[in-house]
């Protein structure tokens, strides 16, 4: 378990029709939302196993997804006693998916449904993959909504699934713009510009794991900037008191913005070995 917290110590969660604001950084958090980014991390581990895990934190598994192509995958679950459709997006896994990763290209914001601001641009590799499977998730996610209305849209991810996560999340959010929508990331890389984290501030409200190699893979000078909130566990024991909330705005200087890009590191990739504590 202490694995699995220490994870969740980068964690970007957004919720949508929340403004966000520069806030100092602090330390701690209440439990409630603790317990929470420790629950939505297990959808996320899930997706690296979803062909094995039929039922993700014992809840109804509706579609599972899979582009050959891109290699993109992942899957539709949905909660009834939370009153939750989530969506969780896998990580890298294949040679495919590090081809993904390396398209380091901004291209303009083009995704189905959505209305961006003029000059957003996000990485083109995790649009390309997340375009392979959107419209198959928003027609998944819409026939739950009709069939379930109210229910609240999450999604979540890891790694290269946490940048999909928030495509997905902004992708939902334009499309459903009446549904409640949060969004959790675990690790995630930067993947758009500065109008794309504006953009995604506005309509949601980041995350960071300790010593985590990717949060800062994608480097600011291309233009990449991290969208909010950043919720950073920078020191063991794992504890809702260990965990540093930081700047809104997603770019900190005091929090994972101090650990120096190592790519895929120990830290980053100890998510696979938690694949355990994926309830199934």
């Amino acid at each position: 378990m202490r694995g699995l917290l220490s994870i969740i110590s980068v964690v970007t969660v957004l919720i949508n029709h929340v403004g966000v604001h520069a806030l100092p950084t602090r330390q701690g958090i209440p439990q409630e939302l603790f317990d929470d980014l420790t629950y939505y991390f297990k959808y996320a581990s899930s997706a690296y196993s979803s062909d094995s895990c039929d039922r993700p934190n014992h809840n109804t598994m509706v579609a599972q997804f899979n582009d050959f192509i891109t290699d993109t995958q992942g899957f539709v679950a949905r909660d009834d006693t939370r009153k939750e459709i989530v969506v969780a997006l896998r990580g890298s896994t294949s040679p495919t998916d590090f081809v993904v990763d390396a398209s380091l290209t901004l291209e303009m914001f083009q995704v189905p449904g959505t209305f961006p601001p003029i000059g957003t641009t996000v990485h083109s590799g995790f649009q390309n993959a997340w375009n392979s499977v959107a419209s198959q998730v928003i027609s998944s996610v819409r026939s739950q909504l009709v069939s379930h209305p109210g229910y609240t849209i999450v999604t979540s991810g890891h790694s290269l699934g946490a940048a999909l996560s928030s495509l997905a999340g902004i992708t939902l959010q334009q499309n459903f713009p009446f549904s409640p929508i949060r969004m959790y990331t675990y690790g995630q890389p930067r993947t758009g510009n500065d109008k794309y984290a504006s953009w995604v501030n506005d309509k949601f409200g980041h995350n960071g794991y300790r010593d985590d190699g990717i949060p800062n893979v994608v480097p600011t000078v291309l233009g990449y900037r991290h969208h909010g909130m950043e919720y950073w566990m920078k020191s063991d024991p794992p504890s809702p008191s260990t965990v540093l909330v930081c700047a809104a705005d997603g770019e900190d200087p005091t929090c994972s913005a101090t650990v120096l890009s190592q790519g895929i590191n120990a830290a980053h990739v100890s998510v696979n070995t938690q694949q355990n504590y994926s309830s199934s």
